[in-house]
């Protein structure tokens, strides 16, 4: 097995943040109703936060069906898992924040009314509070992804000398031969029971 793959999977990791990073430095939260985004730009900005969100899962779906039983994969396929948390946190709050801005829409040409005032008020500040919330949870996916890439990328390749040893990176890619394995005890890369015991 090519090393290189460990660095093209940590590529990808660093990739993926740096999209997150993008996404988020492109939401603004709004000081004033003036700031508020338009529908376009709302609806450009959901449409690609759906995208994220689904690249993490096509990203899991591809290394699980493609799966090579010479490789643990299980720290990046963890790494894309973990991070649809938060993504999947921010898609929701900025649903809310969208919803909002639908609502004030409708109404920017409504004759104002001390209700109607309270109302848009209302939208305002859920708009605010949601972005605000979207922006934290894109920074969390992105630190998720990093982190992980980080611990990949810092991960040693295994060299002849490597294979006799009784221990091994939890973050290594590449699984040991066979052979290697029966020279003593491992501690495997990716234990999916232990997650579950958490």
């Amino acid at each position: 097995m090519s090393v290189g793959r460990i660095s093209h999977e940590a590529h990808e990791l660093y990739a993926a943040a740096q999209e997150f990073d993008d996404l988020r430095d492109g939401i603004i939260v709004p000081d004033t109703p003036g700031d508020l985004p338009d529908l376009v730009t709302g609806s450009k900005q959901l449409a690609e936060l759906s995208g994220l969100f689904k690249d993490l899962s096509d990203e899991v779906l591809f290394r699980a069906v493609a799966e090579d039983p010479g490789m643990d994969l299980g720290p990046v396929v963890y790494a894309y898992t973990s991070a649809s948390v938060p993504a999947g946190r921010a898609t929701e709050h900025f649903t809310e924040a969208y919803a909002q801005l639908g609502f004030l829409h409708q109404f920017a040409e409504a004759r104002d009314t001390p209700d109607l005032r309270d109302a848009r008020e209302a939208a305002f500040g859920v708009v605010q509070e949601r972005l605000e919330i979207v922006r934290q949870e894109l920074g969390e996916a992105s630190s998720t992804l990093r982190g992980s890439a980080d611990r990949l990328d810092s991960s040693p390749p295994y060299v002849a000398a490597a294979l006799s040893r009784s221990a091994r990176s939890a973050n290594a890619v590449y699984r040991l031969p066979p052979k290697a394995l029966a020279t003593g005890p491992m501690q495997l890369a990716y234990n999916p029971s232990s997650r579950h015991a958490r």
